[in-house]
C-alpha cells in the first residue's frame, strides 16, 4: 500500500491506477455503474481531503453526513491501534471493557432512561433491530413512517424510508404506513405559519393511527431532524405532540438520530433541542465519525425489560466490535474535551447560518435556508414565487441538469457539496473553523451563480 499522499504531492499515475481497478471489480451502491466517475482519493486531514492530481476538496459534506469530528483525529486513530494491538475482535455475548464503556458513554448522553445499547453494525440495521423491539415489545406489527425521510437500504428500513430509494424494493407488505410530516415552505397542510403546520401535521398523524387501527400499530419512526430528505427542523411543539399520542394509544416512539446525533444539530441528539424522550433513539455516523462501522439502538428501561426473561430474537456477528467501540469511546472523549458539539452549534449560530441567508438574499435561485448546528439545507428553485424546485422531484440525467452544473460549479471551487433533489446542503465537519466555514461560503457563493441561470 503506497504511503497516504499530501495534496502538495500529487501522483496521476497512481491515481489512475487506483480507478482502474475501481471500475474493473468495485460495485458501488445506489448507482448505474457504467454511468459513474468515482474520484480517487489519496487522502484528507481535518476538513478537507484530496485526489491524486493535488486537487483538495473543503468537505461540506462530511462524506455521508458522518465525519462529524473531521478526517483522521489523532486521537481517535491512536485508539484504534492501541485496540488493535491489545484485542482485534471477540464475539458479542462476552463482556468486554471498551464495549462495557462505549455503551456506558453513549447511555450518559442520550435523553431520559435510554440506558441499555444494543450495538449493530450501522443505521440501517439499528432500524431493522429498533422495529423489531418495538414490534415483539407490542405485539403489533404495523409501523408508520413519514415519506420525505430516509431510514437505510436493508428490509424493514428502506419500506420505512420515504424517499424514491424505496420504490424498486417496497413489497408493499411490509407493515410500513407513510404519513406527512411537517415541512412549512411545501406544506401538504396548507398551513400559513408554523403554529398551523405543526397543529395541522399533528391532526393528520393521529387521523392516520385512527383509520390504520392504533391497537395494530407498534410504532412510529420519524428522523428527529430529517436529513437527506432535506433538514426540516419539525415546528416548536411537533415531536412533543408525537410523543404524546404514542403515549395515548401505547404506540412506541423511535427517533432516528443517525444523521442527525453526536453533534450534527448543535447537541448531542437532536433530541435535546426538543425536551423529547423516545423510547427507542437509533444511532449510527457521528458516534465514531464512520472510522470504523458501528451504529446501534439505545433502548427504554420499560423496553429492555421485556427482554429479561424472553431472549430477544437478534444479533450480529460483529456487534460491539471492540475496534469499533475504542473508536466510539476516543470520539466521545475528544468531542468532550474540545468542546465540539458547542462548537458546532457556535458555527452555526454566528456563521453558517447567518451566512447562509445572506447567500440567499444574493441568489434568487435559493428559495428557503433551514438548519441547525452544522445541519443546513439550501431548497433551489426556478421560481421564488411559485417555489418550483430547480429540477423536478427524482430528475436524472438531463432534467438534472441545473443541479448537476451547480455541483459541478462547487467542485472547481474546492467545495465538496452535498446535493440532493433540488437541494444542497451544507454539513461540514462539527470541527470546522470559523474560517473554514468561511471559505465553504464563499465557494458556495460563487457556485450557485450556475443555479441562477437556470430561473424561470
Amino acid at each position: 500500500m503506497t504511503p497516504q499522499l499530501t495534496p502538495q504531492h500529487a501522483d496521476p499515475q497512481a491515481g489512475a491506477a487506483v480507478k482502474a481497478v475501481d471500475r474493473e471489480h468495485v460495485f458501488h451502491s445506489w448507482s448505474a455503474q457504467g454511468l459513474i466517475d468515482p474520484l480517487a482519493v489519496a487522502g484528507a486531514e481535518g476538513s478537507y481531503f484530496w485526489d491524486y492530481d493535488g486537487n483538495r476538496y473543503l468537505d461540506f459534506s462530511s462524506q455521508l453526513v458522518n465525519t462529524n469530528i473531521g478526517h483522521q483525529h489523532p486521537k481517535v486513530v491512536a485508539a484504534i491501534q492501541e485496540q488493535a494491538a491489545k484485542l482485534c475482535t471477540v464475539a458479542p455475548g462476552f463482556a468486554v471493557d471498551v464495549r462495557s464503556e462505549a455503551a456506558r458513554l453513549i447511555a450518559e448522553r442520550t435523553p431520559g432512561d435510554l440506558n441499555k445499547i444494543f450495538f449493530t453494525n450501522g443505521g440501517a440495521e439499528a432500524v431493522e433491530n429498533a422495529v423489531r423491539m418495538a414490534r415483539l415489545h407490542t405485539g403489533r406489527p404495523k409501523v408508520l413512517s413519514a415519506y420525505r425521510s430516509y431510514h437505510g437500504a436493508t428490509a424493514a428500513a428502506i419500506n420505512l424510508t420515504g424517499d424514491p430509494r424505496r420504490w424498486p424494493s417496497d413489497t408493499a407488505s411490509a407493515g410500513v404506513v407513510h404519513f406527512w410530516g411537517p415541512f412549512l415552505y411545501r406544506s401538504p397542510f396548507h398551513a400559513e405559519n408554523e403554529q398551523q403546520e405543526c397543529e395541522r401535521a399533528l391532526a393528520h398523524l393521529e387521523q392516520t393511527i385512527a383509520f390504520e387501527g392504533p391497537q395494530f400499530i407498534a410504532a412510529v419512526v420519524l428522523e428527529t431532524v430529517p436529513g437527506t430528505a432535506g433538514i426540516m427542523v419539525p415546528p416548536p411543539g411537533y415531536l412533543a405532540g408525537v410523543r404524546e399520542i404514542c403515549d395515548r394509544y401505547g404506540i412506541v416512539l423511535i427517533l432516528d438520530e443517525v444523521m442527525a446525533g453526536f453533534g450534527r444539530t448543535g447537541a448531542w441528539f437532536a433530541a435535546d433541542h426538543f425536551g423529547v424522550t423516545p423510547d427507542l433513539l437509533t444511532f449510527a455516523k457521528g458516534v465514531n465519525s464512520g472510522y470504523v462501522p458501528l451504529g446501534g439502538v439505545a433502548i427504554s428501561a420499560e423496553i429492555a425489560a421485556t427482554f429479561d426473561q424472553r431472549p430477544y430474537p437478534g444479533g450480529l456477528t460483529y456487534s460491539g466490535h471492540p475496534l469499533a467501540c475504542a473508536s466510539a469511546i476516543a470520539t466521545i472523549q475528544a468531542m468532550a474535551e474540545e468542546k465540539i458539539v458547542e462548537n458546532a452549534a457556535e458555527i452555526g449560530e454566528k456563521v453558517l447560518g447567518p451566512g447562509l441567508r445572506e447567500i440567499a438574499e444574493r441568489h434568487p435561485s435559493v428559495g428557503e435556508v433551514r438548519g441547525l448546528g452544522v445541519f443546513w439545507a439550501l431548497e433551489l428553485v426556478r421560481n421564488e414565487e411559485t417555489r418550483e424546485p430547480l429540477v423536478p422531484y427524482n430528475a436524472s440525467g438531463a432534467a438534472n441538469a441545473p443541479m448537476a452544473e451547480f455541483a459541478a460549479a462547487c467542485k472547481r471551487g474546492g467545495l465538496w457539496p452535498f446535493v440532493n433533489m433540488n437541494r444542497t446542503h451544507a454539513v461540514p465537519p462539527c470541527t470546522i473553523t470559523a474560517a473554514e466555514a468561511a471559505e465553504g461560503l464563499a465557494a458556495l457563493d460563487k457556485a450557485l451563480t450556475a443555479a441562477d441561470e437556470h430561473m424561470g
